[in-house]
């Protein structure tokens, strides 16, 4: 499988990605689009022409499948592609959603699986999914045995780790369950976003993304939302990417190169997080959890 080369780099931005690309006429949903790399990512999209729809929480919680499978229910027209940009991070304490699941398992993970489902029907010709995920993927796998935290000692950063891990193994689902379908997920880099909302001071000093006196600031590496939000348009609607399904791109908008996870690694995706066998078994264990509910 040859290793996906772009022409873009880690400053590019989504104007930038989309420029010369006309999608009138294409219908995309962008979860978690009225702020940060969302925002920035429907604007983008908007510019090139794309009808762009954004639906708030109050119209769709992720964290709730009976919300997610009302606004599905209540789709008309077609979708050309989902990008599923929000979710949470770093909950300090373990919550669960409604239905038991851990919840940034629920919310990252299995609410967005919910919706690419209930759309299914909807879906367009080679219609595209955008799995939002990131770096974090390569410190923890997904534990199957104890995915909700119940036995083992909750830790908000495994916790969250282990849900963008099943980010990208639902995109090497995708594209082996849903025919007609393509998805890839990607890492944004480091943007200041409403991400961080449960992140104490200490750790976003450690970060290097807070002063002493509690401002933000933006070390060496810091994106803009517009530049984090390059990858999410790249995979949603550029031709470079047409047919391409099951691949994961690294915050430099390239296709990443397969590496061991553990704390070493910065850069690439976890052997962990595009593993077929447990790309399926959480398929399994997410069609269950719906079918349940």
């Amino acid at each position: 499988m040859t290793t996906i080369k772009t022409p873009f780099t880690a400053r590019s931005t989504a104007a930038e990605v989309l420029a010369g690309i006309d999608l009138t006429g294409k219908h995309i949903l962008i979860t978690g689009g009225g702020s940060g790399l969302g925002r920035a990512a429907a604007d983008a999209l908007r510019d090139a022409g794309a009808d762009v729809i954004t639906p708030a929480r109050k119209e769709l919680d992720l964290a709730d499948l009976d919300s997610v499978r009302a606004y599905t229910d209540a789709w008309t027209g077609t979708v050309d592609a989902v990008i599923a940009n929000a979710g949470i991070m770093a909950v300090p304490e373990r919550r669960t959603a409604a239905n038991g699941w851990e919840l940034q398992l629920a919310t990252n993970f299995l609410g967005h699986f919910a919706l690419v489902k209930g759309l299914q029907p909807h879906f367009a010709p080679e219609a595209r999914v955008v799995l939002v995920s990131s770096g974090a993927q390569l410190r923890a796998g997904v534990d199957l045995d104890d995915p909700h935290f119940e036995k083992r000692a909750y830790d908000p950063w495994v916790a969250y780790s282990q849900s963008k891990t099943a980010v990208v193994l639902l995109a090497v689902a995708i594209g082996r369950h849903l025919d007609g379908v393509t998805a890839n997920a990607m890492a944004p880099g480091s943007i200041h976003t409403n991400l961080q909302r449960h992140i104490d001071q200490a750790t976003m000093q450690a970060l290097g993304a807070m002063d002493d006196d509690g401002n933000l600031i933006h070390p060496d590496g810091f994106k803009t939302p517009e530049q984090g939000a390059a990858a999410e348009v790249l995979l949603a609607a550029s031709p470079l990417l047409a047919g391409v399904t099951g691949r994961y791109f690294d915050e430099d908008n390239q296709e990443a190169a397969v590496v061991p996870g553990g704390p070493e690694p910065m850069m690439g995706v976890a052997e962990w997080s595009v593993d077929p066998t447990t790309a399926d078994r959480l398929w399994a264990l997410a069609e269950e959890a719906v079918k349940a509910h």
